[in-house]
């Protein structure tokens, strides 16, 4: 047993050290409104994979960045009438087709009682497609991002904008991403690790 342990530190010992990745390079910003024209200008120059990140939701950020309107309001609504239809559906086919019962000489097909759970159930799917889509959408949970290897992002949350450009980007290159982002005059230029 111990033989074997030796022989696995010994592979290790031989190994070359592990390179770490590089995930992208990030621009530290100390006001909002550098953040929105360094995002216009990434976006403008050609970048597609960058990201933004603020301590408060800034207008015109994710336009700047290219990110396209969100399909969560669609769904919403898909989601919404879903459960609309599917509740009168459901109120119709236990009254009407399934166990009919005539009570007092009203219709089967009574619609106005069916309102209430009708749209208590468009207003439950709904709530519920909003909440799934979110979290599923926005890729959650997520409690690993490369940005928190960046010891300066943890000002994201009180006082500082970052703006990050992925290396996965088509048109990232270490040393010309690095010169457009000294351009555009961060108050730090970080390398984001993985």
């Amino acid at each position: 047993m111990n033989a074997a342990v030796g022989e696995v530190a010994r592979r290790e010992d031989r190994a070359p050290p592990r390179r770490n990745r590089v995930y992208g390079l990030m621009a530290e910003f100390t006001d909002h409104d550098a953040l929105l024209a360094a995002a216009a200008s990434a976006f403008a120059e050609g970048y597609k994979r960058i990201d933004a990140y603020s301590p408060f939701p800034i207008t015109g950020l994710a336009e700047a960045i290219g990110r396209p309107r969100t399909i969560i309001p669609l769904l919403v609504l898909l989601g919404g009438a879903a459960g609309g239809v599917g509740g009168y559906f459901m109120q119709w086919y236990s009254m009407a087709v399934d166990y009919p019962l005539d009570v007092g000489g009203r219709p089967l097909h009574s619609w106005p009682a069916f309102v209430p759970i009708t749209f208590e159930l468009t207003v439950l799917c709904a709530a519920l497609t909003a909440f799934f889509s979110v979290f599923l959408l926005n890729r959650l949970p997520q409690p690993y991002h490369p940005a928190f290897n960046v010891a300066a992002f943890a000002q994201a949350s009180h006082d500082r904008f970052f703006l990050c450009i992925e290396a996965v980007d088509p048109k990232f290159d270490p040393v010309q991403t690095h010169a457009f982002l000294e351009n555009l005059r961060p108050a730090a230029l970080h390398e984001v690790i993985e």
